[in-house]
């Protein structure tokens, strides 16, 4: 698929994850930026809703301030997700419609979870594609996705979890009214799971990125050219991130 632009592993806010998200999906489209993969992490650990998904049914905010944890709306669907600083690795990929990836949607999920499967293979481990953006391991979940397009663009997301932090996870969001309990933890452990526990081993974080910076340029069949994000991307990014995706307005929409 060409050369595309790799942004490596950063760590920003929740609210400027997303709108480097909306940034690059702009400059794509309008062909500032060539198709973009990045990959980053969450300081602090966050909650994403999706853009249909009603704030108060989801969050439990008060923990979230407690706990200080952030709270931010995606502009993809979906459902609610933790974001744990220590425990996970999120990727965008962000394309052209004409770039190669399927205009069918659950084949272009399909296409870019390959991505996914093949960095986890390159840590040994064997996942598959279940339909419509989950991967599993053995069964479990260890990835779920989201997609939008707008203005002839895929905007994909996607967390991998290196590694679970249940607790917090139930405590900050509301899991089916779900309370916190040895039973209400198993249940989620028999279908949630991590890298580190299929590999019975410590992975970090960096170790994770690379195998799936690497499974990434495998599956879209395309050269990466590494790039950070530049002064006029990243500053048009933190007055999104203000203007938009951390006003209350926004994040209280449903």
């Amino acid at each position: 698929m060409g050369v595309w632009r790799l942004i490596p592993l950063e760590v920003h806010s929740a609210a400027l994850n997303m709108a480097v998200d909306e940034v690059l999906l702009g400059s794509v489209s309008k062909g500032d930026s060539p198709n973009t993969v990045r990959f980053y992490r969450w300081r602090p650990s966050a909650v994403s809703i999706g853009y249909f998904q009603s704030l108060m049914d989801e969050v439990d905010l008060e923990m979230c301030r407690r706990l200080g944890v952030d709270v931010v709306r995606r502009i993809t669907g979906g459902g609610a997700v933790y974001h744990d600083f220590d425990g996970e690795v999120t990727y965008s990929v962000i394309a052209r419609e004409d770039s190669g990836i399927p205009r069918d949607i659950p084949e272009s999920y399909k296409v870019i979870c390959n991505g996914i499967i093949k960095g986890l293979g390159r840590l040994g481990l064997k996942a598959e594609f279940k339909p419509v953006n989950d991967v599993v391991l053995n069964g479990r979940k260890v990835s779920g996705n989201a997609q939008t397009r707008r203005m002839g663009c895929i905007l994909q997301h996607g967390t991998i979890l290196v590694d679970l932090d249940l607790k917090t996870m139930f405590q900050v969001l509301k899991v089916g009214g779900a309370k916190i309990s040895d039973k209400a933890l198993r249940s989620v452990e028999e279908r949630v799971t991590s890298i580190r526990r299929e590999l019975g081993r410590q992975v970090s974080l960096e170790e994770a990125y690379t195998a799936l910076r690497e499974g990434f340029r495998e599956a879209l069949k395309a050269e990466f050219k590494s790039s950070r994000l530049n002064r006029g991307e990243l500053e048009e990014a933190e007055r999104l991130a203000e203007s938009k995706y951390g006003s209350p307005e926004w994040l209280g929409l449903r």
